[in-house]
Parts: C-alpha cells; sequence; structure tokens
C-alpha cells in the first residue's frame, strides 16, 4: 500500500493517491489531470474509485476529467445529488481496492454530504483518516458555507458537525493519521496549522475544536469570528456539482497567442480583464494601462477568486513568456476558465511596439520614512484585520485587500495616501485595482511592513481607526 498526499501550496489544499496490489484511488483530485495519469502509468495501476468528499467551494475538482480519461466512477457521500452518474454511498459502505478497504463516513456539518473515508491496511487496520474538510489540523471546516442549500443556520449546521466530529471521528484510534483537506491558509476555515498530517490522538490534544465541554460551546467557537467567504465560493460549487469545460479544452483555449497590435482590440471586443501576472516589482515599473496585478509568485488563485467575483469574466493574460500554461492552469482551478488568450511576447514585446505604458507611484520604506516625517498623512493597511491588530504604524487605516471593492468608495481622491501590506504582494494587488478603477493620487510602500519594521516610523498595536476614510 502507498498512500501519496499531493499538496497544492497556492490553494492549500491536499489531494491523494492511494495504491494497493495494481489498483488505486484518488480523493478529492485538482483540476489538471494529467499528473494523476502519469502516476496510474508509472505505478503500472487501474484507478479503481474517485472519492469526492463534498462539493468543494474553493476549487473545481478534476473528477469529471479523470473519469471522462479512465472511467473509474465517482463516489460521494450519502445526500450528495450531482447532475451528473456517480456513485451515491451509504454511511458505512466499504469500498474495497486490492488488498485495503476504505470506508465511508457521513460527517455532515461543513455540507450535508460531506464524508470522510476511514482506511483499514492489508491487515484490516485502521490507519487513515482522509477528512476532507471535516477535520483539519488545528480547526475544522466552516459551518457557514452549505446554509442556503441546506436551509439551516450556521448554527444548525455547526451542531451537525459536532454530532459528526464526537460521534464518528474521536472515538477513533488515537495512532491514526489524519489526513485532511485543507492546511494553513485556506479560506475554509479560521485557525489551521501548517502541518498537513498528524495523528487524531494529537489533534485531542491541540484541536480547540476537539476541546469543548459540551456541543452549546463547540458551536459558539467554531462560529465565532467567521469571515464572509469568497464571492466565487458558490460558483465553484455549482461548476463542481453541474459540471464544467473539460480542463485541455480550457487550456487549449486560454494558450491563444495575441499580438501587442491586436491586444486592445480584443480586450475591447470581448470586454477582457487585463490580469497580469508578473512579480509585483516589475509589474509596478510598467504594465499595459488598465491591468490588475496578481502575481504567480503569491497565493495566486485564492485572491484571483476573492477579487475577480464572476468565474465568467473574460481574461487576457500578460505574463512572463513561458508562463502562460501556469497561469491558465491556475485560474482554471479556482474556475476562471474564460481565458481569451495571453499578450505575444509579453510586455517587453507591448514596450518594443511603442505602446502606452502605466507605472505604480512606488517608494522604498526609507522614502516613505522621510515623507511622513512631521507630516499628517493618511495611510492605509490592506493587511488582514489580524496582521493590523497584531502591529501597525501608528494613525493607520486597516483596510483588508479582500473587501476593495468595498472600501474603495470610502477613498476622497482628492486626498494623497499611503498604501502597504505585509511585503508589496498584496499591496500591488490593491494598487492596480485602484488605478485601475481611476484613483491615482496615492503611493504604494515597496517591500510593505516588513521594510517599514527595521525603519523609525512609529508603530503600535493600538486599534483606533474605525472612521471613513473620507
Amino acid at each position: 500500500m502507498k498512500i501519496e498526499q499531493i499538496y497544492t501550496g497556492c490553494l492549500a489544499q491536499g489531494a491523494y493517491y492511494i495504491t494497493s496490489n495494481g489498483e488505486a484511488v484518488i480523493i478529492d483530485p485538482l483540476r489538471e489531470t494529467q499528473p494523476y495519469i502519469e502516476k496510474l502509468k508509472r505505478d503500472g495501476v487501474n484507478l479503481k474509485y474517485i472519492f469526492e468528499t463534498h462539493f468543494h467551494a474553493d476549487f473545481v475538482s478534476g473528477h469529471l476529467d479523470l473519469i471522462k480519461k479512465t472511467g473509474a466512477p465517482i463516489v460521494y457521500g450519502p445526500t450528495a445529488n450531482p447532475e451528473f452518474d456517480a456513485v451515491i454511498a451509504k454511511d458505512g459502505q466499504i469500498f474495497r481496492i486490492g488488498n485495503i478497504t476504505i470506508k465511508v463516513l457521513h460527517t455532515p456539518g461543513h455540507t450535508m454530504e460531506s464524508s470522510s473515508y476511514l482506511l483499514s491496511d492489508e491487515n484490516g487496520i485502521e490507519t487513515a483518516l482522509f477528512s476532507g474538510d471535516t477535520l483539519f489540523l488545528g480547526d475544522v471546516g466552516r459551518p457557514d458555507l452549505a446554509q442556503k442549500s441546506a436551509d439551516m443556520t450556521q448554527e444548525e449546521l455547526a451542531g451537525l458537525l459536532y454530532d459528526s466530529l464526537y460521534e464518528k471521528i474521536l472515538p477513533l484510534d488515537n495512532n491514526m493519521t489524519v489526513y485532511p483537506g485543507h492546511g494553513a491558509g485556506s479560506a475554509c476555515g479560521k485557525n489551521m496549522q501548517k502541518e498537513t498530517t498528524d495523528t487524531l490522538g494529537n489533534q485531542k490534544k491541540t484541536n480547540y475544536a476537539l476541546n469543548q465541554k459540551d456541543r452549546l460551546s463547540f458551536i459558539k467557537a467554531v462560529t465565532d469570528g467567521l469571515l464572509p467567504p469568497p464571492a466565487y465560493f458558490g460558483m465553484n460549487v455549482a461548476m463542481n456539482k453541474k459540471g464544467y469545460t473539460g480542463f485541455d479544452e480550457v487550456l487549449s483555449k486560454g494558450l491563444r497567442p495575441v499580438s501587442p497590435e491586436n491586444f486592445e482590440e480584443i480586450a475591447e471586443i470581448s470586454g477582457a480583464l487585463v490580469l497580469d501576472v508578473r512579480n509585483n516589482k516589475k509589474f509596478a515599473q510598467g504594465f499595459v494601462p488598465g491591468s490588475v496585478n496578481i502575481g504567480l509568485d503569491g497565493d495566486f488563485a485564492p485572491w484571483v477568486g476573492a477579487l475577480l467575483i464572476n468565474v465568467d469574466q473574460p481574461i487576457l493574460l500578460v505574463t512572463e513568456e513561458g508562463d502562460e500554461e501556469e497561469a491558465v492552469t491556475r485560474l482554471s482551478r479556482v474556475g476562471f476558465d474564460h481565458i481569451v488568450g495571453f499578450l505575444e511576447g509579453g510586455f517587453e514585446a507591448w514596450k518594443s511596439k511603442g505602446k502606452e505604458i502605466d507605472s505604480i507611484n512606488r517608494i522604498t520604506a526609507e522614502q516613505f520614512e522621510k515623507e511622513i516625517k512631521g507630516n499628517d498623512v493618511k495611510m492605509i493597511d490592506v493587511r488582514k484585520e489580524n496582521e493590523y491588530h497584531s502591529e501597525h504604524i501608528e494613525g493607520a487605516y486597516s483596510r483588508p485587500l479582500a473587501y476593495i471593492n468595498e472600501w474603495m468608495t470610502e477613498i476622497n481622491s482628492a486626498e494623497h495616501f499611503y498604501l502597504y501590506c505585509a511585503g508589496g504582494y498584496r499591496s500591488a494587488i490593491a494598487a492596480s485595482i485602484l488605478q485601475a478603477r481611476g484613483y491615482r493620487n496615492f503611493t504604494e510602500i515597496e517591500g510593505g511592513f516588513a521594510a517599514i519594521a527595521v525603519t523609525g516610523i512609529p508603530r503600535t498595536d493600538f486599534v483606533c481607526q474605525t472612521r471613513l476614510l473620507k
């Protein structure tokens, strides 16, 4: 038997590839299926089942492409109702793969169909739990995402999650390995640990949700402090439940080169957003006017989903040469399939043709310190609230990037302001969005708070900036 965790850091997502005696299963596969096909060929095994723990909200699964390429059936837990052929397993149903078995544990709460998969080895010993979004390391799945479809409140769903965890998972052996669906950085939880596997026994000791005195305290603990889910979550659920365009077709259409001469015309005709995925330092120095910068070198896919909102938005890409396929692939993982092409030759080709260029007014932290000394200035911190609360520049406003479409309207465009994040990645995104919307009276800080922290700029953890920006 072999268990392989295939962890994708950009999504903080774990897929699982398991083999035994010539047969294999894949749990919660990503959209691009070729890596799985290559593993099957390498190991000389047949894919017997594709297990899905639930209808995912934060990414588009590869289940439909895998069934087309391998013929292996898709398996969901009880109450799932996909709009395609699938095996809807019963609670407790056992599937044999080679010399091992996988038992379905229906564990509703994150969603109604959520299920965990309990693996028994060749000796019949229960050794591994693939817990999906029911149990994370340090956390549990948020119970607010399925409220509408389940016609239940988040408190009612949290109660179901309590029952699932305390009745079906906590009684399992402490030595069992837990393989969760996500890790730290995922928006599907709020308190995940950085590790990607652990023993159930250690989780019983360290996971706050597994140490509540009763059902009511559990419900309060897991629902407290939940932030609104990203807007694209519902659209991804629909794609996973109803179906989607095959990845190969998405990739083929997205890898259409568009010359600098035709780029503007196609953007105008298609209504496409120009998405520049280069490093924020290069972007700040020069870009196609109106571009939004979300760099491939950061949490690309989650930020695309959080900020672009509509998965049907046509997109034109600006990449470093050779990064086109990576960009299309990572966009497709969160359901953004309408990529109409990429700028042939990249930004350098655009510049060499004498096309109009825009840039961000970006300065170093040292220059920032000189400019604000003794002056009354406005500063916007686009980090998450917990980062801001930990420490920030005295007098800075907390305006997290995730909510830029809301707080942008508060800005007085006639008044200059400074913009910073932790290291420059998120502030560049914010700057590009603001500039694309016509805001230009601002300065962005290169290196963000990490660079600011080594200057003499006064910092504090005192929170007072709750008034409007205007």
